[in-house]
């Protein structure tokens, strides 16, 4: 019980790292001592600082030997922008080492248990497993499949709908709603669209107020062909957030032209037989590129789309409180020959509206 009441406190520290790990993972430590007191806390800030294990050894100082380590993932044994925390584990005289779940980096993946055990350190592994799995679990699915995780948010009306024809555009969620979403896209490594929400509703993408990551927020849009208004406002303000248009060899060259000269990144990834981004393509350069995660903001099309490919990873779906009973109403998933069955974890107020939180129950990661 002791085990799991430090565990998660250090997966309390851990959470103060969201939104400015990427591409490393949320990890926290605690140093605690033979008579069960905290000499040493610490957490992961951002890529390239310390490590959580190397602050909280730092802290605790003499206190630390035969103290027991209480981290939230396996340490590292090998040589980064820091050294291996292995190293600085044994060189401190730590007695036990205790961590939740095993890092899968190809460069890790058990060699740091390995190499504690070689160093004569006690090792126990697995405590609060569950929660550390919860809280890591972008870059967890990132480091296993090599693809970002997926978070798919959608807003529809009671019956099921986003707007009364298509090309029209209103506010189905209210501002408490907003607000949530906003935290989203920064918990996020980046915000995904299709082109038809660009021009329907030109939205700015950002976190507003803004807040600083220390891995620039990223906007992406999904363009088959190159239509994007290039007057949209996610061309502009590419210090606060940058923009990458995915794309197929269908983008007209002078449109690629124009945007690269406005500093938009463009990524050309293969087709799908409807002639649209191959969207599993697409999410394979991004994990290459250390895009540990992406909050899908789009329409029916691309919703419809990542669920049909058993992309979607975790399912955050707001209900307002209205209906919208037209002859060409849009629903909030394009037509399509596919079933997915749902698991639903959570279902809260969040204002005026309802948000389910869930996952495709084939998704590799649960929320």
């Amino acid at each position: 019980m002791d085990d799991e009441r430090y565990m998660r406190a250090a997966l309390r520290l851990a959470a103060r790292g969201q939104g400015n790990t990427s591409p490393n993972p949320m990890v926290g430590a605690l140093v605690v001592s033979s008579d069960g007191l905290i000499v040493g806390s610490g957490y992961h800030a951002r890529a390239g600082s310390d490590h959580a294990e190397t602050i909280a050894l730092n802290e605790a100082g003499a206190r630390a030997r035969d103290a027991t380590l209480y981290v939230t993932l396996e340490p590292c044994a090998q040589q980064g922008r820091t050294p291996p925390c292995v190293d600085a584990i044994a060189a401190r005289g730590i007695k036990r080492v205790v961590f939740a779940v095993q890092d899968p980096d190809q460069q890790v993946r058990g060699r740091g248990a390995a190499r504690l055990r070689e160093l004569n350190i006690d090792v126990d592994s697995g405590v609060a497993a569950d929660e550390a799995e919860h809280s890591n679990r972008m870059y967890l699915q990132q480091r296993r499949s090599g693809r970002p995780y997926m978070t798919l948010k959608m807003a529809q009306s009671l019956d099921g709908k986003i707007s009364p024809a298509p090309g029209s555009r209103v506010q189905l969620t209210g501002k408490q709603a907003g607000r949530l979403v906003r935290m989203m896209r920064y918990s996020h490594d980046a915000v995904m669209v299709g082109v038809g929400t660009i021009a329907v509703d030109d939205p700015q993408l950002t976190v507003r107020p803004h807040r600083s990551r220390a891995v620039p927020y990223t906007r992406i849009i999904v363009d088959s062909s190159g239509s994007i208004p290039l007057g949209a406002k996610v061309l502009s303000e590419q210090s606060r957030a940058k923009t990458i248009v995915a794309t197929t060899d269908r983008m007209p060259p002078d449109v690629r032209a124009q945007l690269q000269r406005k500093h938009i990144q463009v990524i050309e990834c293969a087709a799908a037989p409807d002639r649209r981004v191959q969207l599993a393509d697409l999410l394979t350069k991004l994990g290459s590129s250390d895009v540990i995660s992406v909050l899908c903001e789009g329409g029916p099309t691309l919703a419809a789309a990542l669920l049909r490919e058993h992309l979607v990873d975790e399912l955050q779906w707001f209900i307002a409180p209205l209906v919208i009973a037209t002859s060409e109403a849009v629903p909030a998933i394009a037509a399509s020959s596919f079933e997915t069955p749902l698991t639903w974890a959570a279902a809260r107020r969040v204002g005026e509206d309802v948000l389910l939180s869930g996952r495709p129950q084939a998704a590799p990661s649960g929320v």
